[in-house]
């Protein structure tokens, strides 16, 4: 008995944009394997990566990136244990938010070369750098301890 389809295969190509400053923010991790950020015009906070306005007062943001640095300190963070689809490692895995020096929000990425049990409120963490970077979050492989 015929269903009355036929197999095939549809691709659709696209190209998908960062924007502006977050274009900008990844083109630093790939060529300088280094952060920047955008400095807001009403309250001075510095944001990381760039968003287009700020998000504590809404006002826009200097165009000028400022550079921060890739060690910080390490604010909260959650050990995964347990699986899921689209994880971004194999648990156990550990996610921490991280103020950068010179930033003044969270920036969540992965947490490695520790053990969950060791891992503090304020350890000084630094950024690992992928030596293959792409121009993405990627660029950076997880921050470890200092």
């Amino acid at each position: 008995m015929s269903t009355g389809r036929v197999p095939f295969e549809l691709v659709i190509p696209y190209r998908w944009s960062y924007g502006g400053p977050l274009t900008r923010f990844f083109e630093e991790t790939k060529r300088n394997r280094r952060f920047v950020g955008a400095r807001c015009t009403k309250c001075r906070c510095t944001l990381v990566p760039p968003p287009v306005v700020c998000g504590r007062c809404f006002a826009p943001l200097e165009k000028d990136l400022v550079p921060v640095s890739d060690q910080g300190r390490l604010e909260t963070w959650t050990t995964v244990r347990f699986s899921y689809p689209g994880q971004p490692a194999e648990p156990p895995y550990t996610l921490g938010l991280i103020v950068l020096d010179g930033a003044s929000n969270y920036f969540p990425h992965l947490v490695k070369e520790v053990e969950p049990e060791n891992i503090r409120a304020d350890m000084r963490v630094q950024a690992v750098w992928n030596p293959a970077p792409q121009g993405d979050l990627l660029d950076i492989l997880y921050f470890r301890p200092l």
